[in-house]
C-alpha cells in the first residue's frame, strides 16, 4: 500500500447503500449495484441507473425539501433491490397463480410496480400510526395530570422515542435479522475503509468501524428527536387538529433531519460528533460484525459503481499499486 492520508477525519465519498437478503446494495449518484451471495456461493451483481421517482427535477434537490424526496426514493429503491435479492432464495417450485395472472393483465404488466407502490404506501401509513398517532394517543391519557402543553409534548416525544427504541431492539433480537445486520455492518465498513484513506480489500475493511454517521438508523433517530422539539410549538386545543398538524409536519421533520444527517456525514467537529453520537450508539443494535465472505460481497458492490482507486488518488494523494484479483474470477458475475 502507498502512502496513506494524514488527515484524522474521513473524506466524504458520496457512496451509500443498504443491506439486502444475503447481499448489499451500493449507490453512487444515479448508479446503483446489488451484489448477492447466491445459494451456490457465487457473487452475482446487478448494476443499473436510478434517477429516482421524481426524475432528477431541480425542485427535489433544494435544501430541506430534498430530504423528503430522498427518503421516498430510498424506500422505493430499497424495496426494489430487496425483492431482487430475495428471488435467489425463493422456492423454485412456486408457480404463478391465477390471481397473479389477472393482476398482471389488469395492470398491463405493471403488477410488480403496483404492489411495490402499495407496499411503500402501507409502510408509511403504518409508521405514521405507530410513531405519530400512538404516542399522541398515549400522551392524552396524561392530560388530566399534566396541564403544561410543552411538558405534555415532551412526554409524547419520550413515548415516541421509547416505542422507537423498543422497535429497534425487538427487530435486532430476531435471529433471522442477524445476517442482514451483518451485511449492514459490512456496508459501513467498506465506506469507512475508503473514507479513512485505506485500500479496499478484505483485510482493511475488516479492521474498519461498522458504525457510520450517515446511516439511515441515525436519520430515523434524528426524526424522532427533532419531532420532539418541533411539536412543542404546536399550540392548538382541538385534539384532531393537533394530530393532523403532526402528520402534516412529517415532511418538515424529515427535511430537517436529512440536512442534519448530511452535515454530519461531511463535517467532523466536536458539536457534530456529539449530535451524531446517539445515532452511532443505536447502530450497535442495527449492525453486526460481518465475516470475510460478507465483506467480499460488499466490495463487489462498491467496485461496480465506484472507482475507489481514483478516489484515493484524488482525496489522499497516492496511487494504489495494481495487484492480482483478491477473489477468483468464478466467484463473481457481472
Amino acid at each position: 500500500m502507498g502512502k496513506s492520508g494524514t488527515k484524522k477525519c474521513g473524506h466524504y465519498s458520496g457512496i451509500g447503500g443498504q443491506a439486502v437478503l444475503e447481499g448489499i446494495m451500493m449507490k453512487n449518484k444515479e448508479e446503483y449495484a446489488v451484489s448477492v451471495r447466491r445459494p451456490d456461493g457465487v457473487i452475482e451483481t446487478k448494476k443499473e441507473k436510478y434517477e429516482g421517482v421524481w426524475g432528477g427535477k431541480k425542485l427535489v434537490k433544494l435544501p430541506f425539501i430534498r430530504g423528503v424526496f430522498n427518503f421516498i426514493d430510498s424506500m422505493v429503491l430499497g424495496m426494489r433491490t430487496l425483492t431482487w435479492s430475495a428471488e435467489f432464495y425463493e422456492d423454485e417450485e412456486a408457480q404463478e397463480t391465477k390471481a397473479d395472472e389477472v393482476l398482471d393483465r389488469v395492470t398491463k404488466g405493471n403488477a410488480e410496480k403496483l404492489l411495490m407502490g402499495l407496499t411503500v404506501a402501507f409502510s408509511v401509513v403504518l409508521a405514521v400510526g405507530i410513531f405519530i398517532a400512538l404516542p399522541f394517543g398515549i400522551s392524552l391519557l396524561f392530560q388530566n395530570f399534566v396541564h403544561n402543553a410543552s411538558l405534555l409534548a415532551i412526554l409524547e416525544g419520550l413515548v415516541r422515542l421509547a416505542i422507537f427504541l423498543i422497535y429497534v431492539a425487538a427487530i435486532a433480537a430476531m435471529k433471522d435479522i442477524r445476517r442482514v445486520y451483518q451485511y449492514h455492518g459490512a456496508e459501513h465498513k467498506c465506506i469507512n475503509c475508503l473514507e479513512q484513506g485505506r485500500e479496499l480489500n478484505v483485510k482493511n475493511v475488516m479492521k474498519s468501524s461498522r458504525l457510520h454517521k450517515r446511516c439511515g438508523t441515525s436519520f430515523l433517530l434524528f426524526v424522532v428527536l427533532i419531532s420532539i422539539l418541533l411539536f412543542m410549538f404546536i399550540r392548538v386545543d382541538n385534539q384532531l387538529l393537533r394530530l393532523g398538524l403532526r402528520i402534516l409536519l412529517i415532511p418538515v421533520v424529515a427535511g430537517i433531519s436529512y440536512e442534519v444527517l448530511r452535515l454530519a456525514g461531511r463535517t467532523d467537529n466536536i458539536i457534530i460528533n456529539l449530535i451524531s453520537r446517539p445515532g452511532l450508539w443505536l447502530q450497535r443494535l442495527t449492525t453486526r460484525e460481518p465475516d470475510e465472505s460478507m465483506v467480499e460481497v460488499a466490495i463487489a458492490s462498491v467496485e461496480a459503481v465506484f472507482d475507489w482507486k481514483a478516489y484515493l488518488k484524488e482525496e489522499f494523494g497516492y496511487e494504489v499499486e495494481e495487484a492480482e484479483d483478491e477473489f477468483p474470477a468464478e466467484g463473481s458475475a457481472l
